[in-house]
Order: C-alpha cells, then structure tokens, then sequence
C-alpha cells in the first residue's frame, strides 16, 4: 500500500491523468477540476492538501485544505452537495478501507484535525471514512451537517410528477400561466447575454452578495462545453426577473442557484421558471434524480419527495497534545446532548 500527498494541483493532476476528469468521475463534486477552480476562486488563501493512497490499479484521494496549524478541512464550501473521498480502478469495500485506512496514517505526520463536510451515506461514503480513520487510531465524531432534497424520478412524466405536487403550487402556476405575463427560456449554451440577464437578476434579488460570480462564471462555461449547462431565464415585458444555474449529466439534473426580483413576485416568476425547469429535466433530459443541493428551505419540499442527510466528521489524532482539549470538549459535549435528550 503506497500514499503520498501533494500541496499543489500540477502534481496531483501529473499523477492521476485522467483519472480524476469527466470521463472517469460521474459527479461534477468528484473532479480536480471542480476542487482546482474552487480553489483559484474561493478558498484561495488556504493551501491545498490532495492525499493519494493506491494499491495495484485501486487509488483514493481526498481533497483536503490546510485551515490552520495542523487542522485541515475538505477541500469544498458552500457550492458542493457533496464532499467525500475519491476512488478510481479496481475496488471493493474491503480495498477502499484499506486505501482510506492508508490516507489516514499517511495524515498523521502533519495533522491533528481533519473536517470533512458536507459527506453523503447513500453510498456510505461518512461511514467507510469513520471506520478507516478510527482503524488508523483516530478519534472520530459524526454529526449532521444539512439536509439534501432530491427528487426520484422513477420513470414519470412531468405531467404525472406534477400531479402529485401540492394543489397550492399547482394552483399557483396555472394562475399565473394564463395571465401570461411571464415568458421562460431554457439554455443549453453560455452567451455572455444570457449570463449578464443572470447576474442582473441575482444582483437584484433578496438573495445575499454572491460568493464568487467568477466561479459559478467559469462554471457555467465549462459545463456548457460539455453539453450539460440548463440556464433557465423567465422575463416580463423583454426585462429578466427570475433566473436558475442548473446542470444535467449522468442522469441527474443540479440545481445550483435561483433567484427572481422581489418586484415580481406578484407574477411568481420563479415558479413559473422552476416548473419549466423540471418539466424540461424529466421530459426533455430524461433524468432519474432532481438533486436541490444543501439547505433546508421550506419550498423545497413541495417540489422534491426525499430528505437525505449530509453529515460532518470531526476526526483527531490523539497522540497530538494539540488534539486532547478538542476531543474532551466534544466527550463533554456528547453527554450533554445525551441528558437533555432525556
């Protein structure tokens, strides 16, 4: 069992190829691409910390960030559904135990913290994480994260899906429909047009000052290229009033950010926009999943019919003294928990 790290995006790229592009990594979360222009944009002042580990044809990475003296952090924010370790060639569970197990030992020479979050079960990513990190002698702590609401498709038609959704939303947009004040476009490639009618709409909205516009920017460049950008703009009288970043591929459409201008509400043009939006993934794209991304919105629930959640690992090194007050204080913490759940 071999495991390395690396503190720059050259080397860690020289030495996976291919193997952390598109074509091998089915979710956007997954690629170097994704973690390198987070980091350009976003977290750029952290430095990163790419851990690999293989055996035979079998690798895992993880992203990783170095947020402090000995802490690091997985390599993600606010943008990511998910964070979780990576995993190329020929594996099993077995294989990705030991290949995580690896990746733990491997971090004990420099930290004595490591967070991870936001980190799926479905797959049971967080748990294999735990059980390799406490097999390597770390200490580790899973709490929840965020929710996560997606949509199954199960092979309906928008029409049939919509007819299970709540009679007011329903209600909503045959009203509004009629009056027909609002027109909708979807997108499938960037033009700087649309994307400055996006960010007019954003600017404009109840929605706080965007975290990076030049991220979701290059974003949206790039997954048009691959043929995967759902740019959904809705208008009243030729001016842009609501506007959606959606991306489809592999079966799954993202949605990644919507807004409308409060002005307009009276007209629901983002419902009008978000119910074009789903009709276009289930009918048109042919999608099984409608994933809402984190966050526990209240009107995310009328629209998707699962709550998955998304947990965060706290894991120590505890022969590091730096690491004793931090797991005394989380032991404490737990028995507090316990007694008031009492």
């Amino acid at each position: 069992m071999n495991s390395e790290y690396h503190d720059n995006f050259q080397s860690a790229q020289a030495v996976a190829g291919k193997k952390l592009d598109r074509a091998v990594q089915k979710s956007l979360f997954d690629r170097l691409n994704w973690v390198r222009n987070l980091h350009k944009y976003c977290v750029s002042d952290h430095q990163p910390v790419i851990f690999r580990s293989s055996e035979g044809e079998a690798e895992a990475w993880m992203y990783l960030m170095k947020t402090g003296i000995g802490k690091y952090e997985g390599l993600a924010n606010w943008y990511n559904f998910t964070f979780r370790p990576v995993f190329t060639g020929d594996f099993d569970e077995v294989t990705k135990l030991a290949l995580l197990a690896a990746i733990a030992k491997e971090a004990r020479g420099s930290a004595h913290k490591i967070t991870l979050s936001p980190m799926p079960e479905e797959d049971q990513s967080t748990s294999l994480t735990q059980r390799a990190f406490e097999q390597a002698g770390w200490i580790a702590f899973r709490s929840k994260a965020d929710d996560n609401h997606v949509l199954a498709v199960k092979g309906r038609t928008f029409d049939s899906y919509w007819a299970e959704r709540p009679g007011q939303l329903r209600n909503t947009v045959r009203r509004k429909a009629k009056k027909n004040l609002v027109s909708t476009r979807i997108e499938n490639q960037f033009t700087e047009e649309h994307w400055k009618d996006y960010l007019h709409v954003y600017a404009n909205s109840w929605k706080p000052e965007e975290g990076s516009p030049e991220f979701l920017k290059t974003l949206a460049k790039q997954e048009s290229d691959a043929g995967c950008l759902r740019l959904g703009l809705a208008y009243i009288e030729g001016q842009p009033v609501a506007a959606q970043l959606w991306t489809v591929e592999n079966g799954e459409a993202l949605i990644h950010k919507l807004a409308h201008l409060e002005d307009a509400t009276k007209s629901s043009p983002g419902t009008l926009l978000t119910a074009a939006m789903f009709q276009h993934v289930i009918d048109v794209d042919h999608v099984d999943l409608v994933d809402f991304g984190t966050g526990n919105d209240p009107y995310k629930r009328d629209w998707m019919d699962t709550v998955r959640t998304r947990y965060r690992l706290e894991m120590y090194w505890p022969n590091n003294p730096m690491a004793w007050f931090p797991i005394l204080k989380q032991y404490l913490s737990g028995l507090v928990r316990r007694r008031t759940s009492h």
